[in-house]
């Protein structure tokens, strides 16, 4: 399923935040949305989501203009979870993940053998099946990012926008996450990801979109963007690719300034 976005301009908090991105997201697809705090990474996420109204171009969702498809239809098709979530504390991990099926039931029909199946799958693919009857607010960080993601997962959406996926999560249930990410991507999801760690979109991800003061920077396979020039023109430190031994994957990290001088 093709998410696409034609000249498309978006305001957030009265603030002109998004320029005139247009993009073309193939169906299959598995990418990352990186840049600076401030680069307009989120606000094109929301865009993208339909939450935000563009104050200039569109979004089409296989074809279709995304603010002509009824919320129901959007989100039997597309899911996405915000980097902050409302405190949900009094219900438990299940109820949560249940919440996700909505999409997909009348206002009046009962669960189906399908709707049991897509919540047990949920829960175990973010590892959160041992959490079912916990209460949110008893859940450290981590195990309620897990939780989330697994409500998205119920949607068994097409596409899924995600926002920071990796927040609050130790460095194994990171590498657990995008890992869970590669394997419904290679299952046929779409995935697009707001990341802050240039090494995890280095490493999982196939396409790479840098993104400074609203528009687009770099757009491309992780190998051919992640480049000292670019990187250093969007994030303004100076950076250094290393080479992962295992897989030649690009690895950035960022220099010591302080170390230049020596050199």
């Amino acid at each position: 399923m093709q998410l696409s976005a034609e000249h498309l301009s978006l305001r957030y908090n009265g603030e002109d935040i998004v320029h005139d991105i247009s993009l073309d997201l193939e169906g299959g697809e598995l990418v990352a949305i990186v840049g600076p705090n401030g680069s307009g990474k989120t606000t094109l996420l929301r865009g993208l989501a339909r939450l935000l109204k563009p104050t200039g171009g569109y979004v089409l969702l296989d074809g279709k203009e995304i603010r002509s498809i009824s919320s129901r239809g959007v989100a039997r098709n597309l899911a996405v979870l915000p980097q902050e979530h409302p405190e949900e504390v009094d219900i438990t991990v299940s109820e949560l993940v249940w919440r996700g099926r909505a999409p997909h039931q009348g206002v009046f029909q009962r669960a189906t053998s399908a709707d049991h199946e897509a919540v047990v799958w949920a829960l175990e693919a973010a590892d959160v099946r041992y959490l079912a009857s916990r209460s949110l607010g008893s859940l450290s960080g981590g195990e309620r990012q897990r939780a989330w993601i697994a409500l998205a997962l119920a949607q068994q959406p097409r596409v899924l926008l995600l926002d920071e996926p990796t927040s609050f999560l130790d460095v194994q249930h990171q590498v657990e996450v995008m890992a869970l990410l590669s394997r419904l991507n290679t299952e046929g999801m779409t995935i697009i990801a707001v990341l802050h760690d240039l090494s995890l979109a280095g490493r999982f991800m196939r396409r790479v979109i840098g993104m400074s003061d609203g528009r687009v920077a770099f757009d491309g396979i992780p190998r051919e963007v992640l480049r000292p020039e670019a990187l250093q023109a969007v994030f303004r430190v100076p950076m250094v690719i290393l080479e992962d031994p295992e897989t030649g994957l690009p690895v950035p990290l960022p220099r010591d300034p302080g170390a230049m001088l020596k050199d």
